[in-house]
């Protein structure tokens, strides 16, 4: 008795009333609608894309004019803080200077008075050189013009050798540190007498009258 073996040609089941070629599937072709509603979004994203590159490139621009006024800013507040500190620096070497001004007027004293011997004029010397170091500058001459800004007039007088008002004599230096004037020189001044341009005029008025008359009168 033999067995009946199914095939492999053997079709499926079609239902009644209907063609083989109805049971193959069939890949329904899009309509015209579908297929312009894809386009439709590709241009919406692509005008959303540029309104936010739009909008990053303002808000990079805000932010890199805020860079460069918070740089401008720190620039100016170095060299404010850098301008400051070298004036509070100047200002503490200035007291420094003032303080040493009795000590260095005791020197210009004793060597004035042949008193800067030894040991003690080495001293001397020494704290003289270091002033002078720091920046200390003394000024003050017999013989320049009186000038009330570095000047302190203490004595007055009249002389007929001076044709305006003159230092005839420095009675404590003056001392200067930079373009700071710690302390005016202390000075006696002379004027010139009352008068004294007058008759020098008259005398050279009648000097020219002499030339022009061919010289005094004689006999």
């Amino acid at each position: 008795m033999t067995e009946e073996t199914p095939g492999f040609d053997e079709k499926p089941d079609v239902p009644s009333g209907a063609t083989p070629d109805d049971a193959e599937p069939q890949a329904a072709a899009p309509s015209s609608g579908e297929a312009a509603a894809p386009a439709g979004d590709a241009a919406a994203q692509i005008a959303g894309l540029t309104a936010q590159l739009d909008q990053v490139r303002t808000a990079l621009d805000e932010r890199t004019g805020d860079l460069q006024r918070l740089q401008a800013e720190f620039q100016n507040y170095r060299r404010r803080v850098e301008r400051d500190r070298i004036t509070v620096k100047e200002i503490a070497i200035a007291n420094l200077l003032t303080e040493l001004l009795p000590v260095l007027d005791d020197i210009g004293r004793a060597r004035d008075h042949g008193e800067l011997l030894g040991g003690f004029k080495s001293v001397a010397e020494s704290l003289e050189s270091v002033a002078a170091k720091m920046g200390l500058q003394q000024f003050g001459k017999e013989g320049e013009p009186f000038d009330p800004t570095i000047h302190e007039a203490l004595m007055h007088s009249y002389a007929p050798d001076v044709t305006e008002t003159t230092c005839v004599a420095i009675l404590q230096p003056g001392y200067r540190f930079g373009e700071r004037t710690i302390r005016p020189a202390r000075v006696a001044v002379a004027e010139p007498q009352p008068g004294a341009q007058t008759v020098k005029a008259d005398e050279s008025a009648e000097t020219a009258d002499d030339k022009e008359t061919g010289g005094p009168d004689e006999g």
